[in-house]
């Protein structure tokens, strides 16, 4: 199975499209775009949206985020990768 990610809006777009230059083929998707999740989806349904899709999370947020991984978890929830 291909890993799939899910880039968060506090990422720069300049990620992605440098990701997509080492690789083309990496399946990245970053909130904001089509088949993902809205600019300023909260926290809580991104981890949801993750779990549903199969992709992996990458973000910088390490202020908010590893609390609502944790009620994520608490709650039976999954995260890939």
């Amino acid at each position: 199975m291909r890993i799939r990610f899910l880039l968060d809006e506090n990422l720069s777009p300049d990620l992605k499209i440098s990701l997509l230059r080492l690789n083309p083929n990496l399946d990245i998707l970053r909130v904001g775009e089509p088949d993902a999740p809205p600019l300023g989806t909260l926290d809580p349904q991104i981890l949801d949206y993750v779990a549903s899709f199969q992709r992996l999370l990458v973000t910088n947020n390490r202020r908010s985020m590893p609390r609502h991984l944790k009620n994520h978890w608490d709650k039976g929830g999954h995260i890939w990768g």
